[in-house]
């Protein structure tokens, strides 16, 4: 197994897989997802049960997808059959989300691209026009144009390999990345009328809590920690046998969380301040690339301000594209026994192939929809709603019932490290994980067929 890491690339420490790994949780569903989740679920009452589930639920599973990477030495394609042969189908499952994942997160990397260039290029009063987005994203070429840009970036930084592309990169994007959520955060606190927005981030509103509440948390903690994708699982198999797993798992919790809680303090007293309580609930692609220019543009040195986030925004879509596409290339290279820019290049085709039609799905084929929804809302669904939380599911019934909790916590303690939370993790995946991935499942389903209102 050792020769077989060596062969695959690995991360040259545990600073390197902690940055690398928190890259890939650092994306867009912590800078625009995250912020309007907490708006529409009560403010700090949401900010709350995210930090005691991520602490918790996501803690079991970043901690059990990371420990079964390192322990099997595999990609996520094969590494569920090594734990047991009669789970390897939960493999092909893992890894058929980030190939669905991919295309539509570089389309809408292009869209940031998009508007990082408007931003730095003193476009920023066309970029808040009322139909700036909507004809964007309705042309045929540009979207295409800017969707290939950011997707041959990421390929290029794959092509490099894990020590020399993913690792040496995310070291120098992710201590820029908290530096400008940092500064863009005291900034927009210094705006008259920004403390009213940072009570309604903070304050909680427990009349919003419920099961629906727990659920978007426990949805965001997906997104948040690159969850159920096969990336924590790649990750894990380029970890070096010395690395201490439990106190990395710590540090990803710890830098996710705060980016997130930052990504809101930029986002939504600003929002407040200049579009009212209305403008904080605009959801996707509307708070981003709608809400928050018009925001801007009313801003005290707003352009530069917009330019900064864009930028800001622009190495977290990256940083996270990296890792979708590595979960992807890492089983073709395990699967076919092939160079890495032949995977690149597998990849690519496939990612191109999804991605046209995707974009053209705002366009030319607008009509063409899937259970009422356009082709990026549907994989959106199918990815996030359906296969992430089943995945989830299924690898707790693996590791509590099949294989036994030790499985995992004996690979995290291996050096002879303290796991803090040994008995929570037990009791998490047996029971309390188990239940919670159903509930998802279930209210996810409502509220598809417009049962119950997310």
């Amino acid at each position: 197994m050792g020769n077989e890491k060596k062969s695959r690339g690995s991360f040259t420490g545990g600073i390197g897989f902690v940055l690398a790994a928190a890259g890939s949780a650092v994306g867009l569903g912590n800078l625009w997802r995250f912020p309007y989740l907490a708006a529409q679920y009560g403010g700090g009452i949401f900010i709350l049960v995210y930090i005691i589930i991520a602490l918790t639920f996501g803690f079991a599973l970043l901690s059990t997808e990371i420990a079964i990477g390192r322990k099997t030495g595999k990609s996520p394609l094969l590494a569920y059959g090594a734990v047991d042969k009669r789970f390897g189908f939960l493999g092909i499952l893992a890894s058929l989300v980030p190939v669905i994942i991919l295309p539509y997160y570089c389309i809408i990397g292009g869209w940031v691209i998009k508007y990082m260039v408007s931003f730095v290029s003193g476009g920023a009063g066309a970029a808040a026009g009322e139909a700036y987005f909507g004809g964007f994203i309705g042309d045929t070429w540009p979207p295409l144009l800017f969707f290939a840009i950011f997707l041959g970036l990421t390929a290029a930084v794959i092509l490099l390999g894990v020590n020399k592309g993913i690792e040496k990169l995310s070291k120098f994007l992710m201590p820029v990345l908290l530096l400008m959520c940092v500064g863009i955060s005291i900034y927009v606190l210094t705006i008259p009328g920004a403390m009213d927005g940072l009570k309604y981030y903070l304050l909680p509103d427990f009349s919003k809590f419920s099961l629906t509440t727990v659920c978007a948390a426990t949805g965001q903690v997906f997104f948040s920690m690159s969850i159920a994708m096969g990336i924590m699982v790649a990750y894990g198999s380029y970890t070096k046998p010395d690395t201490n797993l439990s106190k990395s798992v710590n540090q990803i919790e710890i830098f996710d969380t705060v980016v997130a809680i930052l990504a809101g303090l930029m986002v939504v007293p600003a929002v407040y301040v200049f579009s009212g309580e209305a403008g904080t609930k605009s959801s996707g692609a509307g708070l981003m690339f709608q809400t928050l220019p018009k925001v801007f543009e009313q801003m005290p040195g707003g352009a530069i301000i917009g330019a900064v986030f864009f930028i800001m925004v622009f190495f977290a879509a990256l940083t996270s594209s990296i890792s979708v596409m590595e979960a992807i290339v890492s089983s073709i290279i395990d699967k076919f026994h092939v160079k890495r820019w032949v995977a690149v290049l597998i990849c690519l085709a496939i990612t191109v192939a999804m991605g046209i039609p995707i974009s053209l799905g705002f366009g030319v084929w607008s009509n063409f929809t899937i259970l009422g929804m356009d082709l990026l809302t549907f994989f959106d669904y199918l990815s996030n709603s359906v296969l992430m939380p089943i995945v989830a599911l299924i690898t707790c019934i693996l590791i509590g019932w099949v294989v036994g909790p030790e499985y995992v916590t004996t690979e995290m303690t291996r050096n002879g490290e303290r796991l803090s939370r040994k008995t929570l993790y037990n009791v998490i995946i047996k029971f309390i994980a188990p239940i919670m991935l159903v509930l998802i499942l279930v209210t996810y389903s409502l509220a598809q067929f417009g049962i119950i209102v997310m």
